[in-house]
């Protein structure tokens, strides 16, 4: 489904301002939607004029307040000719238009209204209105005032007055209506409280009603700490004055809240101000825990490292004092393969996630085997494509096994101070990563086999492919010589 921006750019002229604006729209018509217990749909004219004669579906919400309308999404479906007469008359005279008797859909009676959007002196689109009739109530003092401030909201759409046009929307997190709603007065005093702001206003400490309050100067005393307090306070005051407010959270009585304040000013005449209120305490413990439990686990990372690093120095002290040759080469390789396991750890210790830059690593690791390979050591080592980032479950076999294939090539591929290369290439798709380790020396015995290698460093590869990265090695003949290791890693269904 395309979004809306590329609807409005594929089937209308709307300049760039306007597009803008609906977004804005869009941004905030569920909070619209749930105080008008009705789907919302944005109509957008075609030929972007105001005696449009086609209209196009580019948004549709429903609300979660109440029962829905349309079960199925109709963005991206024209407006019939009795709908197209009705949006039609709404731009041409600036005004919301109510059907006088529900109409009927699908078996369902439906009362319906349509809402011109106005940005400066021109009607960009037109919102659909409709709610859903089919279970006769009687009102409650909720739905009174939900209804209350949905009219005055719409209002401003026609006026052109919300969204504002200066203020950046909350697109994630912010509070909803049923979090918890307050209507104040033009003078600053609550006139309605739901059940949900009052549970709230409770766990901030104050126990008594809220209706009669001024909620500035209560909220302001409620709030913790002090310039918290006076931000919040000033936010509300604010809205009252025609000031709309992103939103803000404090802590009041070890209780962390999520504030937002809008204006209500239909026809420019000020009618008080929306204070949207939000309990995020166990939310924010839970971001406390998360954020406890991975610093805890980059520090374990980053003593794991450290403890590595001892060991290689361990065992390259040993090495030093060793006199047996295959003794001290043995130790080198554990020093080696110590190491480049020590580097993922770092990698890791610095990680938000648990994922490792595989480039970065296989770039330490293979400076690492240069260096250990000794100075006489001719060959170049270089790395061609991106390995991307994975998990460290799969980051840890995976370098051992790439450091391994590239001591392999510099220990037997080369006769000693001879010139080579050995390239490692990576080529990653969705599902699959797909690495080569070629270089252009003596090439593979008659008889080899992988299987029956018994050297230490290719049984430890042929165990890391197979059990912990349950992917496949080949080694084959390069052309027209060297050796190619080639290794399939599957992605899929791994983070």
């Amino acid at each position: 489904m395309s979004t809306l921006s590329e609807l409005l750019a594929r089937h209308t002229r709307l300049p760039g301002a306007a597009v803008t604006h609906l977004q804005r729209v869009v941004a905030e018509w569920q909070l619209l939607a749930d105080l008008a217990f009705a789907d919302l749909l944005m109509w957008a004219p075609l030929n972007a004029a105001d005696q449009a004669e086609e209209f196009l579906c580019v948004a549709h919400v429903r609300p979660t307040t109440g029962p829905t309308v349309h079960p199925d999404d109709l963005v991206g479906t024209r407006a019939s000719d009795s709908e197209r007469l009705w949006l039609s008359k709404a731009l041409r005279h600036g005004s919301i238009l109510r059907e006088e008797q529900p109409s009927w859909l699908l078996g369902v009676p439906v009362r319906r209204e349509v809402i011109p959007v106005r940005l400066g002196e021109r009607w960009i689109a037109v919102l659909g209105r409709e709610a859903n009739l089919a279970v006769p109530r009687v009102p409650s003092p909720l739905e009174i005032a939900y209804l209350g401030v949905a009219a005055d909201l719409c209002q401003m759409l026609v006026d052109g007055t919300f969204p504002d046009t200066d203020t950046t929307p909350d697109l994630q997190g912010g509070p909803r209506a049923g979090d918890g709603l307050l209507r104040v007065d033009p003078h600053g005093i609550v006139i309605y409280a739901s059940p949900n702001a009052l549970s709230a206003y409770h766990r901030m400490g104050h126990a008594a009603e809220l209706r009669g309050e001024r909620l500035a100067l209560l909220t302001r005393t409620l709030i913790s700490d002090p310039f918290d307090g006076a931000e919040v306070a000033q936010r509300i005051l604010g809205a009252i004055q025609g000031s709309p407010s992103t939103r803000i959270e404090a802590e009041a009585a070890g209780a962390t809240m999520l504030f937002r304040a809008l204006p209500l000013r239909p026809r420019g005449a000020p009618a008080g101000a929306l204070v949207l209120v939000r309990d995020v305490t166990e939310l924010r413990s839970r971001d406390r825990a998360l954020l406890s439990k991975d610093a805890t686990i980059r520090e374990i990372h980053h003593r794991v490292k450290n403890n590595l690093q001892t060991v290689a120095a361990l065992l390259r002290l040993q090495s030093r004092r060793t006199a047996n040759v295959e003794a001290r080469q043995a130790l080198q390789e554990s020093v080696r393969r110590v190491a480049s396991i020590a580097m993922v750890h770092e990698t890791l210790s610095m990680s938000l996630d648990e994922r490792v830059d595989i480039d970065e690593v296989v770039d330490k690791v293979v400076a690492m085997v240069a260096e250990v390979s000794g100075e006489e050591s001719r060959v170049v080592i270089r790395r061609e494509g991106e390995f991307g980032i994975l998990a460290a479950e799969l980051a840890t076999p995976l370098v051992m096994v790439l450091t391994e294939l590239v001591q392999n090539a510099l220990e037997h591929a080369f006769e000693p101070g001879s010139r080579g290369e050995v390239v490692l290439r990576a080529e990653r798709s969705a599902g699959s990563l797909q690495v080569t380790v070629s270089d252009d020396g003596r090439g593979l015995p008659v008889d080899f086999s992988l299987s029956r290698a018994e050297r230490l460093g290719l049984q430890i590869v042929r165990t890391l492919v197979g059990s912990e990265l349950q992917g496949s090695l080949e080694l084959q003949r390069g052309q027209p010589r060297g050796t190619v290791a080639m290794l399939s890693l599957p992605l899929a269904g791994r983070r």
